[in-house]
This record gives C-alpha cells, sequence and structure tokens, in this order.
C-alpha cells in the first residue's frame, strides 16, 4: 500500500468490504513502544448496530479496527468484515 499522510485520514468514511458504512474514523492507535498502528478507532454511524459488526469497542462506544484489516484507501477507508 502507498505511504497516506496522517492528515488525509482524518474524518475519512470507513467502510465494511461487504458495502457497510461504518461511521467516521475518529483516530488511530499505535504501539509506543514498536512504533507499529494498531486500531482504527471509528466513530460508528447511528443505523449500524454494534452487535451486527465484528469489531470490539471503547469505553466511548468506537469501534476498534485492527490496522492489519485495512483493505483500500481511497474516497472511503475499506476495511475487512
Amino acid at each position: 500500500m502507498a505511504d497516506i499522510l496522517a492528515e488525509n485520514l482524518s474524518g475519512k468514511a470507513v467502510m465494511g468490504s461487504d458495502g457497510t458504512e461504518l461511521g467516521m474514523l475518529y483516530n488511530i492507535t499505535m504501539n509506543m513502544k514498536s512504533g507499529e498502528l494498531d486500531d482504527l478507532l471509528v466513530r460508528p454511524n447511528e443505523e449500524v448496530a454494534p452487535g451486527r459488526v465484528p469489531f470490539d469497542q471503547d469505553e466511548n462506544g468506537r469501534f476498534r479496527i485492527p490496522v492489519n484489516r485495512v483493505q483500500a484507501v481511497k474516497d472511503y477507508i475499506v476495511v475487512q468484515r
């Protein structure tokens, strides 16, 4: 995957590989020791039922999507469901 600046990802819509719009990118978490990116924090759309999405949620209800599930970044961030 080509390099992408984090500032270009802020507020980008996140979509599942099945076409479901999951929400908007809120932030990205990183392992401070290794420097590797861990999870996308996604503010869910109101229409998305958390129980129907295979991702954990943080204490604020945001989806924690592992970075290794990202398939593409263009108009949307597409993640494997």
